[in-house]
């Protein structure tokens, strides 16, 4: 399975942060030590789990999902994983080597990653999202103001005074206090130097860094900040009516099952349209014409000619939509392995009951693939 990293925001250079196996260890024995929160990301769908330990030849993760998730949703070429660490968030690749324990429970083992790089190209990310939070600061006169908070990094703030102009009393390069209540449980009070104002609107560097205490607490509310931006930014808007797009596209099973058709339109259902056409070559010869948001091939047998059928039929789609290979009664490794070889976005093997994973799945590559999709949200998973 190909893509690239999905809700890239910004395309700058990323700063390596730990380049050497020792580097790397250390900072994940400290997510492992604080069990920090991360984010597991494919092309296509993203987990949030956290950190449990760390041993010679793996990272242990938390899991609270079946193992189709972490089969189909995480055995991928384009596995990452994002997490926060002091005012910066990393990033880097990984592969699932399968499952583990750690202090008595069931984790998911990945391999560890050869480096770790710094996920923003800026100095520190900018929370916006941050809700009505009132602030109190000083004023290099010692006297009290009120603001409100309009945007937070690890390193800083821009608030908004409640009153007059704040020119005539800061400039840059004064020292202050400030105290921003952020939620019940994250209150900064902080001294803090101007950086610069502007009528009423001032901007703040948090001089010295903040406390450990309240820097992790705050680095990770602040990453989770970030990771909902990044899912937003996911889906592409077109110009125009977006659900009239969303109503355009369609899914094409390749089938001579009536049963299965009628069993994906009730599994996918409030997803574009599902039609069916039969395994022929005439009929891949007009899907590539027609151009589907995503093919499904139904897969019901591995063998030698099998596997040349199927190539023969993606070979006729001239690489010009994605496909996935939906499997049915064949073993779940050996349909990963021809995705692999074929190149196919995704391969399921669909049980009797597939639970809402596989809905997800296909809702995000169509959000991946099909410009003005949007679809209808399903709950985000936990691995």
């Amino acid at each position: 399975m190909v893509g690239i990293e999905i809700g890239e925001i910004g395309k700058g250079m990323k700063n390596s942060v730990a380049k050497t196996s020792e580097e790397v260890r250390r900072i994940l024995a400290l997510a492992c030590g604080d069990r920090e929160l991360l984010i597991l990301a494919t092309p296509y769908l993203r987990f949030e789990s956290n950190f449990l330990l760390l041993d010679e030849e793996a990272v242990h993760v938390r899991t609270t999902m079946g193992s189709e998730a972490s089969i189909y949703g995480l055995r991928n070429v384009d596995l990452r994983i994002r997490f926060p660490h002091a005012t910066r968030f990393l990033d880097a690749k990984t592969r699932l080597l399968g499952f583990g324990m750690a202090e008595g429970h069931r984790s998911i083992r990945l391999e560890i990653p050869s480096s770790l790089v710094d996920d923003d190209h800026r100095g520190a990310y900018r929370a916006e999202r941050v809700g009505r939070v009132e602030v109190s600061f000083s004023t290099p006169r010692f006297d009290l103001r009120s603001g409100t908070l309009l945007n937070v990094s690890t390193t800083g703030a821009r608030i908004q005074a409640n009153q007059d102009s704040l020119e005539k009393d800061f400039k840059c390069g004064d020292p202050i206090l400030i105290t921003i209540p952020l939620t019940d449980d994250l209150k900064i009070n902080s001294s803090a130097v101007v950086r610069w104002t502007d009528g009423r609107t001032m901007g703040l560097k948090f001089m010295p860094t903040l406390a450990e205490a309240v820097l992790t607490p705050l680095s990770r509310w602040i990453f989770q900040r970030r990771e909902e931006d990044r899912e937003r930014l996911e889906r592409p808007l077109s110009p125009g009516n977006s659900l009239a797009v969303a109503k355009e596209s369609r899914l094409v099973l390749v089938s001579s099952s009536a049963e299965l058709e009628a069993s994906l339109r009730d599994y996918l259902i409030d997803l574009p349209k599902l039609g069916r056409v039969p395994p022929t070559m005439a009929a891949m010869k007009e899907i590539a014409l027609e151009r589907p948001s995503l093919v499904l091939f139904h897969v019901i047998g591995l063998g030698l000619d099998d596997r040349k059928r199927l190539r023969a039929f993606v070979d006729a789609l001239g690489n010009r939509q994605p496909f996935l290979l939906l499997g049915v009664g064949v073993e779940a490794s050996a349909l990963m392995e021809l995705s692999s070889e074929l190149k196919a976005v995704a391969a399921f093997v669909l049980g009797p009951r597939p639970g809402p994973f596989f809905h997800r799945l296909v809702q995000g590559i169509l959000r991946r693939h099909t410009d003005g999709f949007e679809g209808t949200p399903v709950p985000r998973g936990k691995v």
